[in-house]
């Protein structure tokens, strides 16, 4: 025969079955304390009556007082031992294995030393006074029986009682002699016996009434503490379905479900607010100190803003990332009522008044997050965005709110911004950028640009810039900034990439199609942060390379000093491409606060100065000083320096006579489809040759 129960569930059963063994004993021994205690006033009386009928019938007083003495001395014990049950006795498990042994033990041994008192009623006995006799015998016999009957539950105590008491009884018959004395003797015996059966039986008949009664018991303590371990586990995992694991706020479902019920509890008729929060500066965190350091910063922002916002009954949530949002009634004064300051639509009324306004709410915050943790010796700022309104869902409030996060670090960070029509007009065209997205880039109405970086002081084509285009059928033309935001959104970021990477091999083949001086020029790609750490670029790039067969030097991947220096994957993949080939050009540079030094270490093969310097390069000393300085250690260092955003010819002069080897700028040509950057290249070298 298989056994198919585990190890575990025998150990369980085992366990089980010993716990209701040990509740069984436990009520066997409340059931004999009982009773015994219920006995101990007849035995006392039985007791006094025996002394008096031996008192009368003996010569002497001092054995029947004797006697009673030691009657009532043992009653006494076994009232003791026996005293009433204490609360913590009376439940099952009230006490453990050897407490309820010791004190069977000690109950039995009370009823054997009664027992052994009774014992000695026999020696008021006189053969020759029969009735004397009789009437002992059948004291003797009655009280057995009566220990029999009340202590059934437990064997060893009425056993203890009756055999010495019997015995005894046995003893005197047979030695007083005669056939009728020792048939009687005989008769006590079987008497004995028979009393001896009836306990057993009556302790096994207890024992399965009691066990039956223990395991309800036990089986409803144990769905009782089922059910409990299920509520608790119910409850953990509500909470971690609804939290955070890092800093125990809000996650996005349990903040949306939080907000919509605290929503519908203040009614359509209350404005409520929506902050969304953005820590600035939180990756220099993680860069500089690791996650860990950044992980507890996280925990005590937290913190922070639960306390600080606990005046305002506010929802707090981790959005994600370094991202915190907030949802609460603001109970200050409106101005302008009537009026929609909020979005189209929206239905707020008027600013709120007071220390509760969402402005003034989120001025505080931006002021005190330096108080917010003292695990990081750096200054962390805060972006928020704010929306308010009482007629919009919760979903529409935060989506709203991180649109007016977005501007808010978009003007500089460290600073809040309410959403507004400007902002809404914003939005509803993001969403359709967002939703025509798809189509735009399966029918190719996502195209390249392109615009000429120029060599020998404006007269040779060095290289050109690929800028992506589209021009949306109701938005018009989209900036390439919001393209890739909605592909991010979208989860079309790579289907974008691979889209323009091929565009662009398909405008490298057209170079090499159009001649000779063209055969050699690269094409630069800029590549976004976000791309660069979410997507596996190096991969994409090298393999489009080679489906269209072209060299790798034809490209350049263009990128900003925040993902040169990026410790994380993108550096890995930088790497990987540079390795290849692959020239790396750093777009904006001077804006960052890395050093030529270091990115020519990070395989960084050309530089683009920031437009700001050259905007100010006439009439500022210190952006000609910074320029000058970038092209001579870019020469000493065979870095390429390219100058970008010329826009006149005074700019232009300037540059050149600081012996700016690469111009890029409006001044020259702005952006356009290949053929014509083309035709324009072919026809300003002819005129430079012509010229030479």
């Amino acid at each position: 025969m298989v056994d198919f129960t585990s190890s575990s569930d025998a150990s369980t059963l085992t366990a089980a079955d010993d716990v209701l063994v040990r509740w069984v004993r436990a009520d066997q021994l409340l059931s004999v304390r009982r009773s015994v205690r219920a006995v101990v006033p007849s035995g006392m009386a039985v007791g006094l009556a025996a002394a008096g009928v031996a008192l009368y019938s003996s010569a002497s007083s001092t054995e029947p007082l004797a006697w009673l003495l030691l009657v009532v001395l043992s009653n006494a014990f076994r009232a003791f031992v026996c005293r009433s049950v204490r609360a913590s006795e009376r439940s099952p498990g009230g006490l453990d294995e050897l407490g309820i042994a010791g004190q069977l033990r000690l109950v039995t041994l009370s009823s054997f030393l009664s027992g052994c008192v009774w014992a000695l009623l026999p020696m008021f006995c006189s053969s020759e006074v029969p009735s004397q006799t009789l009437f002992f015998m059948t004291v003797v016999c009655g009280v057995c029986a009566g220990s029999v009957i009340y202590s059934a539950a437990y064997a060893p105590v009425p056993v203890a009682f009756v055999t010495p008491a019997l015995l005894s009884v046995t003893g005197w018959l047979l030695w007083t002699g005669g056939f009728y004395h020792n048939a009687l003797a005989l008769m006590v015996v079987m008497y004995l016996g028979t009393l001896v059966h009836a306990s057993l039986r009556g302790d096994r008949a207890y024992q399965v009434s009691s066990r039956l009664k223990n395991e309800a018991l036990f089986m409803a303590s144990e769905l009782r503490q089922t059910h409990a371990q299920s509520s608790r586990t119910a409850r953990e995992l509500d909470f971690r379905a609804n939290h955070d694991s890092l800093t125990g706020l809000f996650n996005r479902e349990g903040f949306f479900e939080a907000a919509s019920r605290f929503n519908h509890a203040m009614g359509s008729r209350h404005d409520h607010a929506a902050l969304m929060l953005d820590l600035d500066g939180f990756k220099a965190v993680n860069d500089a100190f690791g996650h860990k350091t950044g992980d507890q910063v996280l925990q005590d922002v937290g913190r922070w803003l639960q306390a600080r916002l606990a005046k305002h009954d506010a929802v707090v949530g981790r959005w994600g990332g370094d991202e915190f949002a907030v949802f609460y009634h603001p109970r200050g004064e409106q101005v302008g009522q009537g009026g929609k300051e909020g979005h189209e639509g929206q239905g707020a009324q008027g600013p709120h008044q007071g220390p509760d306004a969402p402005e003034a709410v989120a001025e505080e915050l931006i002021r005190s997050i330096g108080q917010a943790t003292s695990s990081y010796g750096g200054q962390l700022g805060l972006s928020i965005g704010i929306c308010t309104g009482h007629d919009c869902s919760v979903a529409e409030m935060l989506s709203f709110s991180d649109e007016a996060l977005y501007e808010a670090k978009r003007l500089g960070r460290n600073r809040c911004h309410r959403f507004d029509h400007a902002l809404h007009s914003r939005l509803l065209s993001r969403r359709d950028i967002e939703r025509d997205l798809a189509e735009a880039i399966a029918s190719n109405a996502i195209c390249v640009w392109y615009q000429p970086i120029l060599g020998e002081g404006g007269h040779r084509l060095h290289s050109l810039e690929a800028l992506l285009r589209w021009q949306h059928p109701r938005h018009g033309w989209v900036a390439p900034a919001d393209v890739i935001y909605a592909a991010a959104n979208t989860g079309l970021a790579e289907r974008l990439l691979r889209h323009i990477l091929g565009e662009i091999c398909k405008g490298i083949e057209q170079l090499s199609a159009a001649g000779a001086r063209f055969d050699d020029v690269p094409v630069a790609m800029n590549v976004s942060p976000r791309e660069m750490s979410q997507l596996p670029v190096d991969a994409i790039v090298l393999d489009c390379l080679a489906k269209h067969g072209l060299p790798t030097h034809r490209l350049q991947i263009e990128i900003t000093e925040e993902v040169a220096l990026d410790t994380s994957a993108a550096k890995m993949r930088l790497r990987a491409l540079a390795e290849a080939g692959i020239s790396i050009v750093i777009d904006d540079f001077g804006v960052g606060y890395s050093s030529l030094a270091s990115l020519r270490g990070e395989h960084v093969r050309q530089v683009k100065i920031d437009r700001s310097f050259i905007l100010n390069l006439a009439s500022s000393p210190g952006s000609r000083l910074m320029v000058e300085a970038v092209i001579r250690l870019g020469q000493s260092l065979f870095i390429e320096v390219v100058a970008e955003g010329v826009e006149n010819r005074e700019e232009l002069e300037a540059l050149k006579a600081l012996g700016s080897p690469l111009l890029q700028g409006y001044y020259f040509m702005r952006p356009a489809p290949l053929a014509k950057v083309i035709a324009w290249a072919e026809q300003r070298e002819d005129a430079a040759t012509a010229q030479s």
